[in-house]
C-alpha cells in the first residue's frame, strides 16, 4: 500500500505552482465570443444518441470482431468542436489539447451520472469549457481546488455560472473560496476586467463560424428529420435568449 497519489503530488508541488502552470497554458474563449453565441450544439448532449446527417435514421456502430451493432452515442465530440471553433481553431491544429468542462458532477472515479453535461443547455456552452494541454486535464478531473479555481475564473470572466439544479452546493462553495494566495495573477476576481493569459480574441473568422452554426440550428429546427430533439433545442435557445429565426 502506498500513499494517495494526490497527497504524494501535493508533497512535491504546491497549489500555487499547479495553478500557475494551468494559467500559463490554458486557452479561454473571449467574453465577446460567449455573448455572441453561448451554446453551439444545442442538439447534442453527453450520452444522447447519434443520428445520420438529417436526423432520420440511427447511426450504428458495428463491432468488427463480434459484429454486434450498437446505437452510437455522444461522448465529447460536439463539445470539443464547439470549443475548438469558438477559439478560432480546427481540430487538426490543436494536437494534444483537451476540452475540459468546468461545471459538472465532481467525480474523479467517473462512477456518477453527469447530469450537467447531459443537459442540452450546458453541454456545448463555451463558458463551461476551457482548453488545456492533455496532461493537465487530470488536474481538473481529480483536484477539487483547481476545478474550483477554474470555475471562479470563468464566472468572473463571463459573468455567468452554471445554474443546473444539481450544482447549488457547488456554487455556494465557490462563494466561500479562501485560497487567494494561490490565485493566478492574470485571472479576474469578482468585478475585475482582467483577461486570463491565453484568452483568444473574438475575430471575424470566429464570428463567421458562429453565424454558420446558428443558421444550421435554425434550419434544422424546420427541416431536420423525426429524431431531431426540437424540444430540447428550443429549451436551450430560450435559456440563452437566442431567437429561433433570424
Amino acid at each position: 500500500m502506498i500513499d494517495d497519489g494526490l497527497e504524494a503530488l501535493r508533497a512535491e508541488i504546491g497549489l500555487r505552482e499547479i495553478a500557475s502552470l494551468v494559467e500559463r497554458t490554458a486557452r479561454w474563449v473571449a467574453p465577446e465570443t460567449f455573448r455572441y453565441l453561448p451554446v453551439w450544439y444545442p442538439e447534442h448532449a453527453r450520452r444522447k444518441l447519434f443520428y445520420n446527417a438529417n436526423w432520420s435514421e440511427p447511426r450504428i456502430n458495428t463491432n468488427r470482431v463480434s459484429k454486434t451493432k450498437v446505437h452510437k452515442f455522444e461522448g465529447n465530440i460536439n463539445a470539443n468542436e464547439a470549443l475548438t471553433r469558438a477559439l478560432g481553431l480546427r481540430k487538426k491544429n490543436r494536437p494534444n489539447w483537451s476540452c475540459c468542462h468546468l461545471w459538472g458532477v465532481d467525480d474523479a472515479k467517473y462512477q456518477k451520472s453527469n447530469d450537467v453535461v447531459a443537459d442540452h443547455r450546458f453541454y456545448s456552452c463555451i463558458a463551461n469549457m476551457v482548453l488545456l494541454p492533455t496532461p493537465l486535464k487530470a488536474f481538473t478531473d481529480t483536484m477539487p481546488e483547481i476545478k474550483a479555481m477554474l470555475r471562479l475564473c470563468a464566472r468572473n470572466l463571463y459573468g455567468w455560472q452554471c445554474d443546473h439544479e444539481t450544482l447549488e452546493a457547488t456554487n455556494k462553495a465557490l462563494d466561500a473560496w479562501s485560497e487567494w494566495s494561490a490565485w493566478p495573477n492574470s485571472w479576474p476576481r469578482q468585478g475585475e476586467e482582467k483577461r486570463p493569459l491565453g484568452t483568444i480574441p473574438f475575430s471575424e473568422e470566429i464570428k463567421a463560424d458562429a453565424d454558420r452554426r446558428l443558421a444550421t440550428i435554425r434550419r434544422d429546427l424546420v427541416e431536420a428529420g423525426q429524431f431531431y430533439p426540437r424540444e430540447e433545442v428550443r429549451s436551450a435557445l430560450n435559456y440563452w435568449r437566442i431567437a429561433e429565426a433570424g
